[in-house]
C-alpha cells in the first residue's frame, strides 16, 4: 500500500463511524482469539495491524483539536475520549490477549526475528502494567481511572488554551513599545476608536517579544502575572490526576507513579534519575550564580521573576554586541526550512518533494521525502502561530512504516507543529535563531518516526522507544543549527539574498551557551518537581509547598508568590511526560555524545553520522536505545560531553 492517506475529518459522522470501528474490532478481536494455535502470523500481526489502522483514523481529529481549535473539535473530541480509553483500556487487561502473547513467546521466541520478539516482549510487559493478570474488580477500576484521566488531561489542556487566548493587554503609548523590534511592534498594532494602539497576547511569539524587549517594567510584570496565573481551575484537576495516578500505580503493584513510569524506560530506577538530576544541579548551580550576578550588574533594582528576559537580553547585547532583531531577516520562515531539507540532504542524502494537496489550513503544506529516489514517508507542516492553534511545538505521528498482515509495505507520515509569527501579504514570517532551533528540533523527531524501516508498526519509528531516550534524535539536530557550515545554507537576508556575514554567525556561535547554566537549572527545577511529585502522592498546597522547596534550590530570583507554573505544567498534566521530564536531560547526554563525533568528523563527510541514519534512525524502537548506542559509538556513553555541550566547567 504505497499511498498517504488523505487528511479528511468528518465531524458529522466522526462519532458514529468511532463506535462501528470499535465494533469491528472487536468481531475481529474475537475471531483471533478464538484460533486455535495461536502464531505470530496469524494472531499477533493482524491484532497490531487494528490498532495501526485504528490509530490512523483517530490521529487527525486530535491533530485538528490542537491545530484548528473550535467549538465542535472540542466538543467531538471530549466525548470521543472516554470512548476510545474504555476500548483501549478493556484491550489491555483482555487476559486472554496476554495469555496469547505468553504462549506465542514460548514457542515461537527462537524463530521469529528480533523486531517480532520485541513486539512480543513490550506487549506482554504493557499488559502487565495495564492490569492484565488482576482480577475483575481491580481491572474495572483502572478502566474507570484511564477514562477519568484523558478527560482530565483533556480539560487541563483546553482550560489553558482558554485562559492563552482570552487575555489581551493594550496600551495607545508608543513609549511603551520602545525598543522592540519593527516586526514585532507591526504585529501588535491595531486600529481602534480611529487611534493607533498595541495589544499584546500570552500567545508566545507576543508574550516572548514583550518580556524580551518591552521597557515597561509594569506592562512585564502584568503579562508575566497573567502568564503564570493561567487557568487556576488546574489546580483541582492536578490534586485529580495525582490521586488517580497514585491509586493507579498501588493496584499495579508499585509504591509510586515514578516507579511505574520507570518500569518501561531506561533508567533503571528512581535513585539512578533523582542521582543523576542532582548531579547536574550541583555542577551548573555555582556557574549558574556568576551569570546571576552579570544580569543583576545591567539592572539598577534587585532583579525580579518578570525581568530576567529583559536584561538577560540587555546583557547579551553588550556582551556579544548581539542583536537578535538584525537575524530576524536571515532567518524568513521559507528559507529556514528549504535550507535544512538541503542539510538533510548533504547529511543523510534524503529528498523532499512539495505536494499539492488540500490541508487543514491554507497556512500548512506537505512534502514527500524520498530515500536513493524512492518514495519512503510523507511530513506536514503547519509551523504559524493562530488563535486556534495551541501554544508550543510538537511532532505527531500519524502513519507508521511497517508491513501489513498482507506483507504489503505501509509507508510513514508525520507531523511537525510550532507556532512561528504569522506572514502576511505584506510581512514574511522572520524567526528569531531560537525558533530555527526549535524547528530543528522537531524535523529530529520526525526524521526519527519517518526513516523506519522496521517492519512492525509497534516498534517501527518513535513506536517502542523508551520514553527517556525519545529526545536523543531531536536534540541530536537541533545542536546543527548553531554550525556555520550549516547556517550558511540556509541563512540569506529575504530581501537582498545576501549570506549571513561571519561575524555575526561568530557572535551567535559565541553566544550559544549565554547563561546555560541558568537554563540548566531551570531545566533541572521542572525534572525535579516532576519527579518527585510522583514518588508521593501530593495534594493542595503540598503541591505549591514541593516546588517552593525546589526552588529553594533551583531558583536563584525569588519567584513571586502568586506564580502558579504548575497549572500551565502541560508537559506532565496533558502530554506524556508525567515522572519524566527527567528524559529531556537523560537523552541530551546521548545527543551530545554523538554529536561531537559527528562535528570532529567534519560534519558532511561523517561516517557517524550515515551510521546513525542506518542504527538508530532505521531501527526505530526494534531494539533498546541503550544497545543501539553502543553499537553505533562501539562504547558507553560519555556523560562529560553534556556539560562540554552547555559550556558548563
Amino acid at each position: 500500500m504505497n499511498e498517504f492517506l488523505k487528511f479528511d475529518v468528518d465531524l458529522d459522522n466522526f462519532l458514529q463511524t468511532l463506535q462501528k470501528k470499535l465494533e469491528q474490532n472487536n468481531a475481529k478481536l474475537s475471531t483471533l482469539l478464538n484460533q486455535e494455535d495461536k502464531t505470530y502470523a496469524s494472531f499477533a500481526k493482524p491484532l497490531q495491524m487494528l490498532e495501526e489502522y485504528l490509530e490512523q483514523f483517530f490521529t487527525p481529529l486530535s491533530h485538528l483539536n490542537s491545530v484548528s481549535n473550535s467549538d465542535k473539535t472540542q466538543k467531538i473530541y471530549a466525548e470521543s475520549l472516554p470512548i476510545i480509553t474504555e476500548y483501549s483500556t478493556k484491550l489491555s487487561q483482555n487476559i486472554d490477549i496476554y495469555n496469547a502473547y505468553k504462549e506465542i513467546q514460548k514457542n515461537e521466541k527462537k524463530t521469529l526475528n528480533f523486531e517480532q520478539n520485541k513486539v512480543v516482549e513490550l506487549n506482554i510487559l504493557h499488559f502487565e502494567l495495564s492490569g492484565a493478570h488482576l482480577d475483575e474488580k481491580s481491572k474495572e477500576r483502572l478502566q474507570e481511572i484511564n477514562i477519568k484521566k484523558s478527560e482530565l488531561s483533556n480539560n487541563f489542556s483546553q482550560n489553558l488554551l482558554d485562559a492563552t487566548n482570552t487575555y489581551e493587554y493594550i496600551t495607545d503609548d508608543a513609549k511603551d513599545v520602545e525598543g522592540l523590534p519593527k516586526s514585532d511592534i507591526e504585529s501588535a498594532k491595531i486600529e481602534e476608536d480611529g487611534k493607533t494602539k498595541y495589544k499584546f497576547t500570552l500567545q508566545m511569539p507576543s508574550y516572548i517579544a514583550y518580556m524580551t524587549y518591552g521597557a515597561n517594567a509594569k506592562i512585564r510584570e502584568e503579562l508575566y502575572k497573567a502568564y503564570v496565573t493561567r487557568a487556576p481551575e488546574n489546580a483541582k484537576i492536578i490534586d485529580e490526576l495525582l490521586s488517580l495516578k497514585n491509586e493507579m500505580s498501588k493496584i499495579l503493584g508499585f509504591d509510586n507513579y515514578a516507579e511505574y513510569s520507570l518500569a518501561s524506560k531506561m533508567a533503571k530506577d528512581t535513585k539512578s534519575v533523582e542521582n543523576f538530576l542532582q548531579t547536574l544541579l550541583s555542577k551548573s548551580k555555582r556557574q549558574a550564580k556568576e551569570e546571576l550576578k552579570e544580569v543583576q550588574e545591567m539592572a539598577k533594582e534587585p532583579l525580579q521573576s518578570f525581568d530576567s528576559a529583559y536584561y538577560s537580553e540587555l546583557l547579551k547585547k553588550a556582551k556579544y554586541d548581539l542583536d537578535e532583531e538584525l537575524y530576524r531577516p536571515y532567518f524568513e520562515q521559507k528559507s529556514v526550512v528549504n535550507g535544512m531539507f538541503e542539510f538533510l540532504h548533504s547529511l543523510f542524502g534524503i529528498r523532499f518533494e512539495k505536494v499539492e494537496e488540500k490541508l487543514w489550513d491554507e497556512k500548512a503544506s506537505s512534502f514527500n521525502l524520498f530515500v536513493n529516489n524512492e518514495l519512503k514517508a510523507r511530513l506536514y507542516l503547519d509551523l504559524e502561530a493562530r488563535k486556534s492553534k495551541r501554544g508550543g511545538a510538537w511532532m505527531h505521528n500519524w502513519q507508521t512504516h511497517c508491513l501489513d498482515e498482507n506483507q504489503q509495505e505501509i509507508l510513514a507520515s508525520a507531523f511537525v507543529v510550532c507556532n512561528f509569527p504569522p506572514s502576511s501579504l505584506k510581512q514574511a514570517s522572520l524567526l528569531k535563531h531560537d525558533d530555527v532551533v526549535t524547528l530543528f528540533h522537531e524535523m529530529g523527531h520526525a526524521i526519527h518516526h519517518l526513516l523506519s524501516s522496521v517492519n512492525e508498526n509497534e516498534v517501527s519509528g518513535v513506536n517502542g522507544v523508551e520514553w527517556d531516550a525519545v529526545e536523543f534524535p531531536s536534540q541530536f539536530l537541533e545542536n546543527f543549527a548553531y554550525e556555520p557550515s550549516v547556517l550558511k545554507l540556509f541563512a540569506a537576508h529575504y530581501k537582498t539574498g545576501e549570506i549571513i556575514p561571519d561575524d555575526m554567525i561568530e557572535k551567535l556561535v559565541r553566544s550559544k551557551n549565554f547563561l546555560s547554566a541558568s537554563g540548566m537549572l531551570r531545566q533541572l527545577e521542572f525534572s525535579i518537581f516532576d519527579f518527585k511529585l510522583h514518588t508521593q502522592l501530593y495534594q493542595g498546597e503540598e503541591v505549591q509547598n514541593l516546588l517552593d522547596e525546589i526552588r529553594k534550590e533551583t531558583a536563584l530570583i525569588k519567584t513571586p508568590s502568586y506564580n502558579k507554573f504548575q497549572n500551565g505544567f502541560a508537559h506532565i498534566f496533558a502530554g506524556g511526560y508525567s515522572a519524566g521530564y527527567y528524559s529531556y536531560k537523560w537523552a541530551e547526554v546521548l545527543s551530545a555524545d554523538l554529536f561531537f563525533s559527528v562535528v570532529d568528523e567534519g560534519i558532511f563527510k561523517s561516517k557517524t553520522a550515515q551510521k546513525y541514519l542506518n542504527i538508530i534512525l532505521n531501527g526505530g524502537g526494534a531494539k533498546s536505545m541503550d544497545n543501539y548506542f553502543k553499537e553505533l559509538m562501539a562504547r558507553e556513553v560519555n556523560p562529560e560531553n553534556l556539560l562540554r555541550l552547555n559550556g558548563i566547567k
